[in-house]
């Protein structure tokens, strides 16, 4: 017996879906469970709303924890393209589950963000599912450091085709706004990883002249000569990878003798000015700080991913949650399923269930931040082996 299971169930029918994605978590499970995750893909949000209340009928006593999503993963498998329900299961024993619900505030020129609880001292993980809409995820996210220090957030941006179209849901309620989550504390053995699926292509650089998010100069040199001299001496093959989506990745330890997988945070190259060699990035980056660029394929995204977890030290994982990004499932890779079959190499028999977002949430070095691209996880070992 277990202490995670997974479920998938298709149909148009997802309020029967979500009863039987549900049973099938719960099936293997050695004991009743404290906490379950129901995610939803469906094109009508009332309907996405029933199945989540279905569910959460059917999981009861547990808390559950959810929201509509653009595709869901369970069973080994990933679904885009069509009506689904995906539950994951745990059994937490003397586990603290604080759930909660967000909501932003508005004071004078500025929003306050209000429903967090407060944090404990053996607060151990938080998994956060936002509405895109309505809720500042990104400033949330980024400042979560300030509020609750040394709190990883794992989690993503729930799917809405249109604003009111998101469903997010905890403890038996539904709500179309804000963002919900729940803090787990106590003796729990958990690890995060974050696969940002960048591939890094010349040398580290250190920023000589910036201007918040404008880099004028990369080791001396104006930031788009220097970076017409990498791209120059690339393979063809990455030229042209270069030219469909350039990336650069931030160091977040400066200290670091070498920069592995997992020590950037890779962010988008939105722009260039040939009259002042600039180039503009996604991120606010200091000078000083050291930079690479980075390209992105389905080839880079499996290594990335593959590696992390090949360094993953929780031990044996018996249940993970995966949050991917929409644009990594049928859209980079030959199917939906790829991100999950990954983990299941890796982990072996562990229930592992999620969702595609629309933007991942998770800590890269030790910070908390929103991603594109990425597969965000949270994996649960043996109660009492090393996190």
């Amino acid at each position: 017996m277990a202490r995670f299971g997974d479920g998938l169930a298709l149909g148009p029918d997802l309020t029967s879906a979500a009863g039987s994605a549900v049973e099938q978590a719960l099936a293997p499970l050695s004991a009743a469970p404290d906490l379950v995750c129901v995610f939803v893909r469906g094109d009508d949000p009332e309907e996405v709303e029933a199945a989540a209340r279905h569910a959460a009928g059917a999981a009861a006593p547990a808390l559950v924890l959810g929201c509509s999503a653009s595709g869901v993963i369970g069973a080994g498998r990933g679904v885009e393209d069509s009506g689904a329900v995906s539950a994951w299961a745990a059994v937490l024993p003397g586990a603290r589950l604080d759930p909660f619900r967000l909501e932003t505030l508005k004071a004078d020129d500025r929003l306050i963000v209000v429903g967090m609880p407060e944090g404990q001292e053996d607060d151990v993980v938080g998994v956060l599912l936002a509405d895109p809409y309505s809720f500042p995820v990104d400033a949330f996210v980024e400042r979560s450091d300030d509020v609750l220090p040394g709190l990883p957030l794992v989690g993503g941006i729930a799917d809405g085709e249109v604003r009111g179209g998101t469903r997010l849901f905890v403890g038996g309620d539904v709500y179309s706004d804000g963002a919900v989550g729940v803090v787990l504390g106590g003796p729990l053995a958990a690890a995060t990883v974050v696969s940002q699926g960048a591939r890094p292509i010349g040398p580290d650089m250190v920023v000589t002249r910036a201007d918040e998010n404008v880099l004028y100069e990369l080791a001396g040199v104006p930031a788009l000569e220097k970076l017409e001299q990498i791209v120059a001496l690339l393979p063809e093959e990455e030229q042209e990878m270069a030219g469909q989506g350039l990336l650069i990745g931030v160091a977040m330890n400066e200290y670091a003798d070498e920069h592995e997988h997992g020590d950037f945070l890779v962010r988008g190259v939105v722009g260039a000015d040939a009259g002042s060699g600039a180039i503009a990035i996604g991120d606010v980056v200091e000078v000083g700080r050291t930079v690479r660029f980075q390209v992105r394929d389905a080839g880079a995204a499996e290594e990335d991913l593959a590696a992390l977890l090949d360094r993953f030290d929780l031990g044996p994982v018996e249940g993970a949650l995966l949050f991917s990004c929409n644009g990594r499932g049928q859209a980079m890779f030959p199917d939906s399923d790829h991100d999950a079959k990954v983990l299941d190499r890796a982990f072996g028999p562990a229930g592992i269930g999620g969702f595609f977002a629309a933007g991942e949430i998770g800590p890269v070095s030790g910070r908390n931040h929103v991603h594109g691209f990425t597969a965000s996880i949270l994996a649960f070992g043996r109660p009492g082996e090393p996190a």
